[in-house]
């Protein structure tokens, strides 16, 4: 059977090696991205980024746009259909510049192996995010 954890690990390698297909292909055809969770510049409404075509364009314009990106993730509970991992994400950006985001990262399974959610919680605004 496959964990919400199991899901969470394939979608942060995928991401990491830049595998659109692949992290595309993790998410159920109703599945919502909400990273970070709430209003910001990437969901100015907060709504997040439901579908596959909210969620393929979530892609293109954040993680499509970073040179390099590694989870470090330093905890993580697995609940039921849910998990919740505690780290950072390290991102290299173009132009040579480097950034760190702390956060809570969650990822819920459909129960047919898929990502019914995943949900991001980190401070856009944080002088954490360096």
């Amino acid at each position: 059977m496959t964990t919400a954890r199991d899901l969470a690990r394939r979608s942060q390698e995928a991401a990491g090696a830049g595998d659109r297909e692949a992290w595309l292909a993790l998410f159920a055809d109703d599945a919502i991205v909400e990273d970070p969770v709430g209003p910001s510049p990437l969901s100015p409404d907060g709504a997040g980024h439901r579908g596959p075509e909210a969620i393929a364009r979530f892609y293109d314009t954040v993680i499509g746009q970073v040179e390099g990106l590694r989870f470090a993730i330093e905890r993580s509970y697995l609940c039921g259909d849910e998990v919740a991992d505690v780290g950072t994400i390290h991102l290299a950006l173009p132009g040579g510049h480097s950034r760190q985001v702390h956060g809570v990262f969650t990822y819920r399974c459909d129960g047919a192996g898929r990502i019914a959610a995943l949900r991001a919680f980190w401070e856009f605004d944080s002088p954490a995010i360096r």
